[in-house]
């Protein structure tokens, strides 16, 4: 063997340093995106988003498929999401469960009365009457770990045509959220966010939907789509034509395919007005839009009227890449688009006539029944306060101040209303929550908070109608899936289709490592391996 002298030793020794350093020197880290446009559709569906596609152009959704990393098969990690939940846990990374937003109305338990996700009466409302606020959002945000990461320096807008989706997408610590006044037309906001924008405030008074709803018709987009027919409900209907007039004019328009073309409107003079993706900080803009049907029809009301959504939804969407791209550069910009998981109801229709299995359950006739039934077992006392949606409240301090057994009473709730007709299984607060690990109850686990939702959840049968004649709503129960996709699209992403569904509580820790940022103070997952 070659002895090696000490010369020799330091001389390798320097030599394989300098090959380290220039390795290192050659591997530098990718860039992270100048912008991040987060866009969540409410009401987005797969299998309408392919049905139209013959209709679209090759900007927006066609777009996203050819560049975009597709997760086909995306879905909420709790059940029955809706918007403001959904949007909650797209933005936070989390269920229900942890951060607190089960829907857009919950109960207060002091009161009894329900209450709105954002309602907040020590902040001001700007252009509206509502009084807005992030504050039961009780995690962090993605929104608003940037703020921590960058000390403030990152900047953060929401633009929604809902309040709920608004203040939600901004987070706790957003430069502005903004979102339609459904009295009004103007674009609106939160003292919670700070002064009002006087750049907003000229938009309002010259060019908003306030201005402009009288001569705003609503028909076709082009005539393929009048003539184009998908869906199976018999012959293609008319091709329409909407106007927005009367009391109702702003909740129609918000609720029609003309809103997000008004959100792209608002876009603009947001990114106009403000230094969004001008420098080398990381800053965030939240985007919402509408695909459900026009003023919450069904398909067979108005057919023709979603297909026409979707195209123009197409367009707008082709509009918003082409415009950030050329602010920011094409390569500094990284947009994820998805859906809320929340569709319309069917119309309510006698299934009966069909032989289908149905029938009406009363969740009001339900709560009389079981304070009858507990009355006679523990003596007089009104020991359920209220009902909302399909949930059971208790009276928790009548039950205390009389030493009952609450694991008792659930009990003996739960075997009571499993014999009403319509009734497909019931879970009580503590059912749900020493079966957090069995797969069918964690999702309904999930969507359950202890400090908002009720102490029984009544699981009404597939097919029957749940009605409450105190509130007047009525809802037909359906469990089938409805699918809704995933996009990741621009800044280092590596374009691939993935047909394993995901949940959409992946999204937060994803971008969180494309930012080089923590995830959600609240969120526990890995990103999803969407980036080169």
């Amino acid at each position: 063997m070659t002895n090696i002298t000490p010369q020799r030793l330091r001389l390798l020794t320097s030599l394989l340093i300098l090959i380290s350093a220039a390795s290192a020197d050659a591997q530098t880290a990718p860039e992270v995106p100048r912008l991040v446009v987060n866009i969540v559709i409410d009401q987005l569906r797969t299998d309408y988003m392919e049905a139209f596609s013959p209709l679209y152009s090759d900007r927006g959704f066609q777009r996203l498929m050819k560049e975009g990393r597709v997760y086909t098969q995306a879905e909420y990690p709790f059940n029955d999401p809706d918007r403001a939940a959904a949007v909650a846990c797209l933005m936070s990374g989390t269920s229900p469960y942890e951060n607190g937003i089960v829907g857009e109305r919950w109960l207060d338990r002091q009161t009894l009365t329900p209450l709105y996700c954002v309602d907040d009466k020590e902040f001001q409302g700007q252009q509206t009457k509502d009084a807005s606020s992030a504050r039961s959002l009780g995690v962090s945000t993605i929104t608003d770990e940037l703020k921590v990461a960058t000390e403030g320096n990152g900047l953060v807008y929401a633009i929604a045509p809902f309040r709920d989706a608004a203040v939600l997408l901004g987070g706790h610590a957003a430069d502005g959220a903004f979102w339609l006044d459904g009295e009004t037309g103007q674009w609106c906001s939160s003292s919670y966010y700070g002064a009002f924008p006087g750049w907003a405030t000229t938009y309002n008074n010259t060019t908003s939907m306030k201005q402009r709803i009288g001569k705003v018709e609503w028909e076709p987009m082009n005539e393929l789509v009048g003539k184009y027919n998908y869906f199976v409900s018999g012959a293609a209907k008319k091709p329409f034509k909407h106007k927005f007039a009367g009391d109702r004019k702003f909740v129609q328009f918000i609720a029609s395919a003309l809103v997000n073309e008004e959100t792209n409107n608002f876009m603009r003079e947001v990114i106009k007005n403000t230094q969004v993706g001008l420098d080398e900080v990381t800053d965030i803009l939240n985007i919402a839009y509408y695909a459900g049907n026009f003023d919450h029809n069904s398909v067979s009301q108005s057919p023709i009227e979603l297909q026409d959504t979707y195209v123009r939804l197409d367009r707008d969407l082709g509009d918003l890449f082409e415009y950030l791209e050329k602010r920011v550069g094409k390569g500094h910009v990284l947009f994820t688009v998805t859906g809320t998981g929340s569709a319309e109801s069917d119309c309510i229709s006698d299934l009966s006539k069909y032989r289908i299995p149905t029938g009406t359950f009363s969740i009001t006739k339900a709560k009389l029944l079981l304070n009858m039934y507990l009355i006679a077992v523990y003596g007089p006392g009104e020991y359920v306060e209220t009902c909302l949606g399909n949930e059971l409240y208790l009276n928790l301090k009548l039950i205390e101040n009389r030493n009952l057994n609450l694991t008792e009473i659930l009990e003996r709730c739960s075997d009571f209303l499993i014999q009403l007709s319509g009734v497909r299984d019931v879970y009580t607060s503590q059912r749900l929550a020493l079966g957090a690990g069995t797969p069918g109850i964690a999702r309904l686990r999930n969507a359950y908070h202890p400090k908002c939702s009720g102490d029984i959840l009544i699981q009404v049968s597939p097919g029957w109608t749940l009605v409450n004649e105190n509130t007047h709503e009525e809802t037909i129960v359906r469990e089938s899936y409805v699918g809704f996709p995933l996009f990741f699209m621009g800044s280092n992403i590596e374009p691939d289709t993935i047909h394993t569904p995901v949940t959409i509580d992946y999204v937060a820790p994803t971008l969180a490592k494309s930012m080089r940022i923590r995830a959600p103070n609240a969120c526990d997952l890995a990103p999803l391996p969407a980036f080169k």
